[in-house]
Parts: C-alpha cells; structure tokens; sequence
C-alpha cells in the first residue's frame, strides 16, 4: 500500500513539472546580443474596417482615414524600413539571468488597446483596463497558424460609470477615466506561445501577447533596434516574431563572455491582400448613413493607408 501512495505521488510531480525548466543563476561577464529588425520592401497592404457598420463610429472614429474608415496599425514602420513590435528571444535556454517579468496591464483607450504587443509567463496574471466612455467586449485567443485557435476568455470590459455619456463628443470627448479592469490567468497549451486580444464590439482594437519560458527578450521600438543583456557564453538560436508576418526568422550565434555579437534581421514584405477587411472608395454603407448632426473627424489622429 505505501509502494502505491509513494508511486502515486511520484507520478503526481512529474506530471505537474513543466517540460521545460529555467534556472536562476547569478550571471558574470555575460554577453550582449545587439541589432535590428527591418522590413525589405513596400508597407503591407493595411487591413481597415468601414465604421459606420461598427459601433461608436464617432468616438472611434477621432482616430480614422477622414473618410470613414479606421485602419488597424500593425505595421509600424520607419524611413530606413525599421520595424516596430517585432518580439526577439533566445530560444530554449535553461540557466541564466534572474526570470522577472513586470506585470502586464492593456488599456482600452480611444478605441485601441495598448500596448499592441506584450510578453507575459505561463500561468501570469493578464490586466486589461477600459479608459473610454464606451463599452468594450474582450474575447482572448491562444492561436498557432498550423493547429487553429482556442478561446481563452471572452467577458466584457465595462467603463467607468462616472463617465458623462451624455457629453460625450462635447468637452468631455478626451477625458478618461478607469473603469473596472479585467484580471485573467494566462495559461497556454504545449507547444502554443502566441495570444490575441480582439475587442468583440470593435474588431478593429488587436493587442497580441507572446509566452515565455526565459528572461532573454527585446521588443523593438520605432527605430527596430534590439538589446539582450547578460547573456551567459554559448551558442544560442534567436528567433524573431511579429503580428502581421507568417513565419518566424530564426538565426544561431555565438555568445561569447564580455563581448557584443550583432546581427540584423529582414522581413520581406507582405504583398496582395491579408485581410477581408480593406478599405475601397464606395462601400455598400457609407459614411452618408450616419445619423443627422454625427461627424466622422479624425481629431485626435489621422490614418494614411
């Protein structure tokens, strides 16, 4: 009977490790990884909605084309082709740096969620706040191209209810003000890393989330650039990803103690169309079927496709 209980257990704790395991260790004169993302080639086709077929087409719309239409800005990119958002990690590594990550909190507001990418551990805590005087609809998904989706969450995300709806495109058009957040546990299947926020009210507010399993990671800003900091020495596989690409880039290199490697990657561009939803000069539903009195004005930000 106790050769049973103890078998029991035993199987109990190898079952609830995790097939992968990430060691602490103080790191001495470690490696820097440096470089930059870019993208080769024209700026993607944008993916855009028609508001007037979307609620709160007003509101929404102070972020819009002028012409109706609000367009989703997956593709940041900048003069030289540098490419923002695009998440660059060490893969697989076991030992190293302290695996602290700070909280992640997502803002509803002016009808996007913010930031657009985020990283996050398995089994952390998700915080998503709506700053907007109107109603948002999360639905969270965990999403890997060759095995489909799975819905993680799906729950409303109420405003403040101090919030002066009444006004609402008079003075009080830009005030915010936090209602009450939503707080969910990520939790993603084996072998899936990748998860997506959609705004079911609005489908055009995207805010994308990646897994990790290691403290080894840059987000790039505007400029593309990319740093990874106390590296320990060894040979290591970075893997670059980003929301609006199919595949990943992957490429090996050799860390070596106190020294900087630097190495680049390109994306080439999308081309043809990636999305349903594109922009075309007469819609079925024009911005003529607004109610009398309503405006499109893109007051706070103007869209170029």
């Amino acid at each position: 009977m106790v050769s049973r209980v103890l078998l029991f257990v035993f199987c109990a704790i190898i079952m609830s490790t995790p097939a992968w395991s990430y060691t602490d260790i103080t790191v001495e004169n470690g490696g820097t990884l440096k470089g930059k993302v870019t993208l080769l080639g024209d700026k993607p086709r944008p993916m855009a909605m028609n508001l007037v077929t979307i609620p709160d087409a007003v509101y929404c719309g102070r972020i819009s084309t002028g012409t109706g239409w609000r367009i989703v800005e997956d593709f940041i990119i900048g003069q030289d082709g540098s490419l923002k958002d695009a998440v660059v990690t060490l893969k697989d590594v076991k030992r190293g740096k302290a695996f602290k990550l700070n909280k992640v909190e997502v803002e509803a507001i002016d009808c996007d969620f913010l930031p657009f990418v985020n990283v996050i551990k398995d089994q952390d805590e998700l915080t998503v706040i709506n700053m907007d005087p109107i109603e948002h609809d999360i639905q969270g998904y965990e999403t890997a191209r060759e095995r489909g989706a799975r819905v993680l969450f799906n729950r409303p995300l109420p405003m403040n209810p101090f919030h002066k709806v009444v006004s609402l495109f008079g003075d009080n058009a830009h005030t915010h003000m936090p209602g009450q957040p939503m707080v969910e546990k990520i939790h993603l299947r084996k072998n899936r890393n990748i998860f997506v926020m959609q705004c079911g009210f609005h489908p055009y507010m995207f805010s994308w989330g990646v897994v990790l399993d290691n403290p080894y990671y840059s987000i790039t800003k505007e400029d593309g650039v990319f740093e990874i900091s106390d590296i320990p020495p060894g040979e290591y596989e970075v893997v670059v990803w980003h929301p609006g690409m199919k595949s990943y880039l992957q490429q090996k290199v050799q860390v070596e103690a106190g020294k900087t490697v630097n190495v680049n990657f390109q994306y080439e561009s999308p081309q043809g169309r990636r999305s349903a939803h594109e922009m075309h000069e007469n819609p079925r539903f024009g911005i003529e079927l607004l109610q009398e009195g309503e405006e499109i004005i893109p007051s706070l930000r103007l869209q170029v496709p």
